[in-house]
């Protein structure tokens, strides 16, 4: 997830600069929305500079409509799945990644509203008033990629784990317990914080001190200069210790958060297409020599595997790009990053977000246990029949050597 407090544009480098130089001698300052505007307005925005720029204004609003659902369909995950006729292996690492997702919106949700829909037009992106803001800004900005990795590294081990399953029907129960899958998700949880410790260390934040000209309301002959400090992120690099710390961040990000699940995502999905294919041809097999109760078995887990399949799809399909360009930002980091990876981390960030919130749409019309349980679970009082009418059934009866069929209503 490109989310955050990396998303900071080169459109804004400007404006930072421009801000410092004028400090505390803004005796005869600019009005702040000047600032933005300067930046905003610069001749040398490229075309997808100019389409990050006018997508921010939406893309907050956007956001929240997201997370507000997301709530909900994470909540309602969560509690489907961890009913007692749900208990299993796989639906255990489900449960852990729409806790994940869950977490990501919560995280996000206040960030948006602050920095997107009620953010100071006088100030560049990303600059606050409040103190207690620009902590949050810190703690989103490495709480949210803690997260976001949490769920890619889950839906990669659901996806090995789904594997197995059905490639090795006689040991596959066996190798995705319920103990295994327990174990797998406290070493991804565990491992992903360690990993997002030199993000905490390197994030940090500095102040402004900038002079407000306001019109004395009594005498509008009178001027009025209020000074105060406005806050703005930066990254740590005033010594050797905090360069080195930099470079090992953005080398944990860019493999183990960007490209290396991306390369795995995509062999995954490749390997559990074949094993979906090998599992049908194997269906057909049982149900040749008339075994249909086991055929109808490997067809109940052959839906199970495509749904599963889609989950990592969809994930593949969010992170694939970022991917893509986190290598090509390696290649060229100095123009290619904030001329093209920066311009585009909110759509990064919302293709994210919905791919958080997507995930019970996805059961509900994938999986008929998860439909039967969140109907049983959040819609007991409604009839599963309508009154008056009843199941269609047919009776099968043998009369003279001929079999007789009767639909009764």
């Amino acid at each position: 997830m490109s989310v955050t407090i990396s998303n900071i544009t080169s459109i804004v480098t400007s404006s930072i600069n421009s801000t410092e130089r004028m400090n505390t001698s803004l005796v005869t300052c600019t009005p702040g929305d000047a600032l933005f505007l300067t930046s905003v307005n610069s001749s040398s925005l490229t075309p997808l500079q100019v389409f990050g720029v006018s997508y921010a204004y939406l893309h907050g609003y956007i956001s929240i409509c997201v997370c507000l659902f997301g709530f909900m369909a994470n909540m309602a995950n969560i509690i489907v799945l961890t009913r007692k006729n749900m208990i299993s292996s796989t639906n255990f690492i489900l449960t852990w990644l729409a806790i994940a997702d869950l977490f990501t919106m919560l995280d996000y949700f206040p960030f948006a509203v602050h920095f997107y829909i009620l953010k100071d037009v006088d100030l560049p992106p990303l600059f606050t008033r409040g103190y207690g803001w620009i902590c949050f800004l810190l703690f989103h900005g490495s709480f949210s990629i803690c997260c976001h990795t949490i769920a890619i590294w889950l839906t990669i081990a659901l996806a090995i784990f789904r594997f197995l399953y059905i490639w090795f029907p006689t040991r596959g129960s066996t190798l995705c317990s319920l103990d295994h899958a327990k174990k797998v998700i406290v070493v991804i949880i565990v491992s992903t914080i360690i990993f997002t410790i030199p993000n905490v260390i390197a994030n940090d934040f500095d102040f402004v001190d900038v002079c407000e000209k306001t019109i004395n309301t009594t005498n509008t002959s009178t001027v009025i200069y209020k000074r105060e400090k406005i806050y703005k992120w930066k990254l740590r690099q005033e010594n050797a210790f905090f360069q080195f710390n930099e470079s090992l961040n953005f080398f944990v990000q860019a493999s183990l958060m960007k490209i290396i699940p991306c390369i795995m995502l995509t062999l995954l999905t490749i390997l559990l297409v074949i094993a979906m294919h090998r599992a049908y041809k194997r269906r057909m097999a049982l149900k040749n020599k008339g075994k249909k109760e086991d055929s109808d078995k490997h067809n109940e887990h052959n839906r199970t595997t495509l749904m599963l399949l889609a989950v990592v799809v969809l994930f593949l399909i969010t992170e694939l790009p970022q991917g893509i360009m986190t290598i090509l930002n390696i290649v060229d980091i100095e123009r290619f990053y904030e001329s093209v990876y920066m311009p585009l981390g909110d759509l990064f960030d919302i293709t994210a977000l919905c791919n958080n919130a997507i995930n019970f749409v996805l059961y509900c019309t994938m999986s008929t246990q998860f439909r039967e349980t969140f109907r049983q679970t959040f819609c007991s009082c409604c009839p599963k029949i309508r009154p008056g009418w009843r199941k269609m059934g047919v009776a099968h009866a043998e009369r003279n050597g001929a079999t007789v069929t009767t639909t009764h209503v």
